[in-house]
């Protein structure tokens, strides 16, 4: 992944593991959406889902706790990648998300449930496996381009 966009030219890295750590976080706010069907709990994390597409996942309340507080106490070497591909999930995040807004506010309650389910499947992809799949989405849509 980082040599197709490394042609392309450098940007802005960041450390691979705030994202798996968020998408953890995701996880748990998105199966607490689908379990209550809650419109402010998605919301929230479309609002997360929000920030982390337009100014970077860097930029999100998680990401802020994961450098506070859980990076500090990791041993291991600093993992870092390209920042666009978590960027680009995010923006896929985000669209599952106001699917999800919309379905609750319009009564579609399947359309919440199935973009809430979307969104949180991938959350857990990229929280157990570490597999991005927003990222995998970005990179395809690099070498179409």
């Amino acid at each position: 992944m980082t040599q197709i966009l490394n042609e392309k030219n450098p940007t802005l890295t960041i450390d691979a593991r705030g994202p798996r750590f968020s998408a953890v976080l995701t996880a748990v706010v998105l199966a607490a959406a689908l379990a209550t069907q809650s419109l402010w709990v998605i919301s929230a994390q479309a609002i997360v889902f929000a920030i982390g597409a337009f100014r970077g996942p860097q930029f999100t309340p998680y990401a802020y706790f994961f450098r506070r507080v859980i990076k500090p106490r990791l041993k291991s070497a600093v993992i870092i990648e390209d920042v666009r591909p978590p960027q680009f999930a995010q923006s896929v995040g985000l669209v599952f998300a106001l699917a999800a807004i919309a379905g609750s506010i319009t009564g579609i309650s399947a359309l919440f449930v199935i973009a809430t389910g979307f969104a949180l499947a991938a959350a857990f992809l990229n929280a157990a496996f570490n597999l991005c799949l927003g990222c995998e989405v970005y990179l395809l849509l690099l070498r179409v381009r």
